[in-house]
């Protein structure tokens, strides 16, 4: 379980996140969701241990998070930023063996296969051999999507979390399903998936909870159903929508109503 108990971040004297207290366990999909600058990047940075609070703690079972060595944690949590540069002309499987880079090595053919089995999983077996900077925005979010999930399912640890800021943000419709599709899938093998969500309706289909943030505060910390209404989303977002039971399916569309913003 990863357990942070009362955690503040201040960054230039300006308080990010104030008093933030949640945890989640190693077999859910959580969204982290909120308006623009309402603290999701920094709270999902804290949780990984990236950085530090000013305030509280973060236990990653039951030991402080800051206690771990580098490569015991790079065991047990992988990051995939919202942003990643890569400026070298690395293939693709290049790339994401490197997620492999905490484990021993395999010969470069056996690397090379485990990264193609990543890359299927995310849809991009084909871009195997493409050059990483001439690919699309899209496709370098796939490839590094297989980067981490390289990375945490080589460990054998018996609990492990995947975190993500807005993996999904440059990809095509059918793309972000399969994404997440995969990801809801992954959390039944000990997996607990943390992920920067702006998109309500795919959080609302795959995802087990939300923690809801506003103004670096948490606002809300439930089930996805009970989160997702349009009264949460206008005091959340101040967007004014409405809630459309889905025709297949166990959960609600939300839809901007027809004047979205007041």
């Amino acid at each position: 379980m990863i357990e942070a108990s009362s955690v503040s971040l201040a960054l230039n004297n300006k308080k990010i996140l104030d008093d933030i207290s949640v945890s989640i366990t190693s077999n859910e999909f959580v969204a982290v969701m909120g308006a623009n600058g309402a603290g999701k990047s920094s709270l999902l940075s804290l949780l990984s241990a990236d950085q530090t609070p000013n305030d509280g703690s973060i236990k990653l079972n039951d030991i402080e998070i800051s206690e771990y060595k580098k490569r015991k944690l790079a065991m047990l949590r992988a990051v995939m930023p919202q942003h990643s540069t890569l400026s070298f002309p690395f293939k693709a499987w290049e790339v994401v063996a490197m997620g492999r880079t905490p484990f021993p090595q395999y010969t470069r053919e056996k690397e090379r296969s485990i990264a193609l089995e990543m890359l299927s999983l995310v849809d991009a077996a084909l871009l195997s051999e493409r050059e990483f900077p001439s690919m699309s925005g899209g496709e370098k979010q796939r490839v590094q999507l297989a980067r981490v999930l390289n990375q945490i399912l080589s460990s054998e640890e018996s609990e492990r979390y995947l975190f993500l800021d807005e993996c999904t943000s440059s990809l095509d419709p059918a793309h972000q399903h399969t994404v997440f599709k995969l990801l809801a899938k992954l959390k039944s093998e000990k997996l607990g998936i943390i992920a920067i969500v702006h998109d309500i309706n795919l959080a609302a289909q795959y995802c087990d909870r939300v923690v809801l943030l506003k103004e670096g505060k948490l606002f809300m910390d439930r089930s996805t159903a009970e989160v997702l209404t349009p009264n949460i989303v206008k005091e959340a977002y101040g967007l004014n929508a409405v809630s459309i039971g889905h025709p297949e399916g166990q959960w609600n569309v939300i839809a901007a109503a027809v004047n979205a913003v007041d």
